[in-house]
Parts: C-alpha cells; structure tokens; sequence
C-alpha cells in the first residue's frame, strides 16, 4: 500500500529557493529506492518578493491554507528592503504560534566528514540536541513604545512563562531524554540568579516535571555557564532543553560548533499532531548568491531527514543521513564552503546517487 504524504513547500528568498529543491530530489529518490512512499506537494510562493509585491509576508487566508498538510518545508526567508521583523512575524512566527509548534528542535551533532572548529572534539564529543520552547517566553509580544522622538523615549517588553507552556515543553525534553538518551541526562538553561520571577518559576516546573521521570539526570545551569560548556565539555551534554531566548542562542552556538549555521537544520513540531510541523534550515536566504548554485543543501536535506523522522518514516530517515554523511565523507562533491568547487545541484545529486545505490 502506498503511503501519501501532503508537503507545503515555501522555497521563500535568495538560496531557499536553491537548496529546497534539493531536499525535494532527495526526497524523490528516497521514493524510488521505497517503491510504497509517494510526496504530494504543493508550492506557495510566500516570500520577500511577495511582501513587496502584496504588502503581506502571505494572503490573509495562509493558514487556513496550510493546515491540511502533513508537513510543511521551508526554505529561508529574508531579503534586502524588507525588515527582519516584517519577514519574522508576518510567516514564521504566525505558523509557530497558530499551529502550536511548541518545539524547536536542533541537532547538535558532528557529521562525518565535517570538522569541528572546537580543538581536540570529534564525532564522540558533539551529539546531542537543544529543545527550545518555541511559543513564548521572552518571544512574547507584549510590550510597546512610548514618548518616541522626545528624550523620554522608552521600550518595555515583557517575556511570559505559563503554566501550560513550560510544562508541555519540558515533559517533551524528559520524555525524549528517558527514551532516547544512552545516559538519560537532561540539563535545563535558567539565568534565575539575575531574573527573579519567571527563572525561578522555570526551575520549578524543571523539578517538578523531572519527579515524573525519576531515571532522568537532572541539572539546571546558569545560561553563561552553560554557554561556555558548549565550548569546553560539549560532550557532558545529551539533551539540554531552554526557554525562547536562551534556546535561540544556545542553537545557534550549536551549530558553530559543528560547522556553521550552513548545514544547521531545524524542525518546528506539534507533537500532537493536530497541525503541520514545520522544516526549515536556519541558515539565511544569502541573496548575494542565489542562484549561483553555490549554496550548500547540507542542511535542507538534513531537514528533509527530520521530517521523515516526524513521518514515522525512520528507516528511510537513516538512510537519507548514512547517504548524507557518506558524500561529506567522501569529499568529492563539496560547496565551495566546505573546500570544494561541486555546485548546489552536484552535491543533491550525489546525495540521490548513494540513495539509490543502496536499492
């Protein structure tokens, strides 16, 4: 029996448009090699060039338009003239929110073939993965301005940690760390020495959720210290979970610490499923090199791989990352980021090559 997945595909700007479509080809072959897995797609063409163009990041009506699929890919969104904020909270953040993608989950693991730029650290050191609460926190839009332009300018902005929220983010951090973990450790991100109100209340809801999972290490580590242990002692960590800020640039540090935000991939889930998750790679759109066919897929098939993993489809998952690894590995098809001279096309297609070889 065939198993039919709906994808919504926004390519978005610059290189999004380049390396989406060849997580798509790698999907494709992965299809083949199945011979019972078939991908329907559809491709929405919201963007910075859309915003130019409408005024609006996407039609009133996008959400209601996307719920319907299984998944959602994205390429990266992003462009000269249009704001970050504009491009950020008028498509990203309203799926995040609406389709209660609570979860942003982020790899932290050294592929083969890659080098770490951390002296002395290598495959063993560097795999874990940051859960960062993906709803609210200090991403909370609630604040204002007041008295622009006079000398009593002023900003507030106020960060919101419910209940309900932190909860479900850390129960899905201990739950994936008492399944998955080799040491069944997870190390929560607090800074409640300096913020008063909602750390302590986050250190809490950490130790009350651990008393469910009592075969789960525990520790709770002041966000600079735990910064820096990502530098020194990376391979202490197996699951480290973190509220909005603290998980944004944990992640992104994350990355740096296996190559770079260029083959860093992400995924925004519903765990339960109710709405469609989103993937996206977390590196920019780079219009100065869009369609050079220069940038690297790493991360958008890397992406793909995930969403299979969401799918249910974990062998196919596997099979996408051991093919990965294997053309890093081999060197011979690389992105002029990593040494090499292969272009976009080559690198996806060199991807799809080991795939199939495994038929």
């Amino acid at each position: 029996m065939t198993r039919h997945y709906s994808i919504a595909l926004i390519p978005g700007d610059g290189v999004g448009v380049d390396v989406i479509g060849e997580g798509r080809k790698v999907l494709e072959a992965l299809c083949k090699l199945d011979g019972g897995l078939k991908f329907d797609y559809q491709e929405f063409d919201w963007s910075c060039e859309y915003y130019l163009k409408n005024g609006v990041m996407m039609p009133e009506n996008g959400l209601e338009q996307l719920k319907g699929y299984d998944s959602i890919y994205l390429g990266a969104v992003g462009y000269p003239g249009v704001p970050d904020h504009v491009s950020l909270w008028g498509l990203l953040l309203p799926i995040r929110r609406q389709f209660q993608q609570y979860i942003n989950l982020r790899p932290v693991k050294l592929l083969r073939g890659l080098k770490s730029p951390l002296a002395g650290k290598d495959l063993r050191d560097l795999d874990f993965i940051v859960i960062r609460e993906n709803n609210e926190g200090e991403y909370s839009s609630i604040g204002g301005r007041m008295y622009e332009g006079t000398a009593m300018d002023m900003a507030i902005q106020s960060a919101v940690f419910t209940r309900h929220g932190v909860e479900r983010v850390l129960r899905y951090a201990f739950s994936l760390a008492s399944r998955q973990g080799k040491r069944k450790k997870l190390t929560a991100a607090t800074k409640s020495n300096g913020i008063n109100h909602s750390m302590p209340f986050w250190d809490e809801y950490v130790r009350k959720i651990n008393s469910e999972y009592p075969d789960v290490i525990t520790e709770i580590t002041h966000i600079d210290a735990l910064a820096a242990f990502f530098v020194t002692k990376p391979e202490t960590f197996e699951v480290v979970v973190a509220s909005n800020l603290f998980g944004d640039i944990l992640t992104d540090l994350g990355a740096a610490i296996v190559g770079g935000l260029g083959i860093a991939p992400s995924a925004n889930i519903n765990p339960e499923k109710d709405f469609p998750s989103m993937f996206e790679p977390v590196h920019g759109s780079a219009p100065d090199i869009a369609g050079k066919g220069i940038a690297n897929p790493t991360a958008a098939i890397w992406c793909a791989g995930m969403m299979l993993d969401h799918l249910g489809e974990y062998e196919l998952s596997a099979v996408l990352m051991e093919s990965l690894q294997q053309v890093l590995e081999e060197g011979t098809a690389l992105t002029p980021d990593l040494g090499g001279t292969a272009s976009t096309w080559k690198f996806g297609d060199e991807v799809c090559q080991k795939i199939i070889e495994k038929g």
